[in-house]
């Protein structure tokens, strides 16, 4: 098999998912929701179909946020941000249904986990998008998908090596969801210049700051989420598989080695959208942000795949092949620079070979993959099958 393996097939029949929420928030209040929440949806219904239904919130939100703000720094209509709002409650619902969904009809499987946080890595994307059409962030976007996309990746780097997905007591699925779809409602009541202006204008008991030239909202916003949020989550991911790695008198220069095509991925992107002679990240915010995160979906992918087939600890060369566009994108950026800022190809043709490769490549692994597990388990993706006694 492809991608999965003799010796993955037979770690498939064996794997157990294994999870913890700590948020209270989730626990007293979201949990008891969820659980009404789920007798909605027919028995019948297959847990990944509800898993893609609620992708498909997310992928409209962007759709909108692109009708209406195609470089993302022009305020849309003020319902566009009631829709942001509400279609990411629906998504953060059924995403936390499917679970539910499949222990009620006994067809929990690897596969689940699999298509559930593969949806979830491509929805970092998207909802950087619709996030960035609702604060008009123009192209701080990119750096929004970048404070998603960091924690996450380390969470499912975390889960690789401890075996358990452990969400602590504040954490993105909850309370940051949470926060973005209440800013998206706050939006809708006070216009999304309220994001763009100085936040001493925004905030008014924030007028007394000295010193700081103006900065706006969102700003301000993005440098207080790295400071209490991404960084004590990402200090978090690395301690406990330290600790991991300790224990199992491993190496964790192996273990660090499976961040480097995530960090590739990353230093690329802005290397390529610094010498940009058509300022890509700014102009062509959608474009970058989905070939990106379409990358990143691939990485992910490949890693839980990994942890899925029990594959050895390290460096998963396969997972270099979403980096494959970006040295010829650098290579062309930088031609302009020695032929009066014009470079051998448009830029926009190369961002659009680029999104074509990553969507491609991502698609051609979830499709390859998804046949190969169903094949191996004897189930189906998007229907119910019984199990045997």
């Amino acid at each position: 098999m492809g991608y999965v393996g003799n010796h993955g097939v037979a770690t498939l029949n064996k794997y157990k998912y294994s999870g913890v929420d700590n948020s209270l928030v989730a626990k007293y209040i979201l949990q008891p929701f969820w659980a009404r929440c789920v007798v909605l949806f027919p028995l019948w219904m297959p847990p990944n179909m509800i898993t893609l239904m609620g992708f498909l919130f997310l992928l409209l939100s962007a759709v909108l946020g692109y009708i209406y703000s195609p470089h993302l720094d022009t305020a849309p209509p003020r319902w566009v941000h009631l829709a942001h709002g509400l279609l990411l409650f629906l998504y953060q619902t059924f995403d936390a249904v499917d679970g539910k969904q499949a222990r009620r009809t006994n067809s929990s499987s690897p596969l689940g986990e699999l298509f559930d946080h593969g949806c979830d890595a491509l929805a970092c994307a998207f909802e950087s998008l619709a996030f960035g059409s609702t604060a008009m962030c123009g192209r701080a976007t990119f750096w929004f998908w970048v404070i998603a996309a960091i924690p996450f990746y380390c969470a499912t780097w975390e889960h690789f090596f401890t075996n358990t997905l452990i969400l602590p007591i504040v954490n993105g699925p909850t309370e940051g969801l949470m926060l973005i779809y209440v800013c998206h409602f706050l939006t809708f009541i006070l216009g999304a210049e309220w994001w763009a202006q100085d936040f001493r204008k925004s905030i008014p008991l924030l007028s007394w700051v000295p010193y700081l030239p103006e900065v706006p909202l969102y700003g301000v916003v993005l440098v207080l989420m790295i400071a209490f949020a991404v960084l004590p989550t990402v200090g978090s991911n690395i301690s406990n598989v330290h600790k991991v790695v300790q224990a199992r008198k491993g190496s964790m220069l192996m273990a660090l080695a499976m961040l480097f095509p995530f960090g590739v991925l990353l230093i690329g992107v802005l290397v390529w959208s610094y010498l940009s002679p058509s300022d890509i990240m700014g102009n062509q915010p959608h474009l970058l942000i989905v070939g990106t995160g379409f990358a990143f979906g691939f990485l992910v992918g490949r890693m839980i795949l990994a942890h899925l087939c029990d594959e050895p600890k390290g460096l998963k060369t396969g997972m270099c092949m979403s980096l494959l566009i970006l040295p010829l994108a650098i290579a062309n950026a930088l031609t302009a620079r020695l032929n009066d800022g014009v470079p051998i190809v448009d830029e926009l043709l190369v961002l659009l070979v680029y999104c074509l490769f990553t969507v491609g490549l991502y698609l051609h692994f979830a499709t390859s993959v998804i046949q190969e597990i169903t094949h191996a388990l004897g189930i189906c993706c998007f229907r119910i099958t019984r199990k045997e006694a």
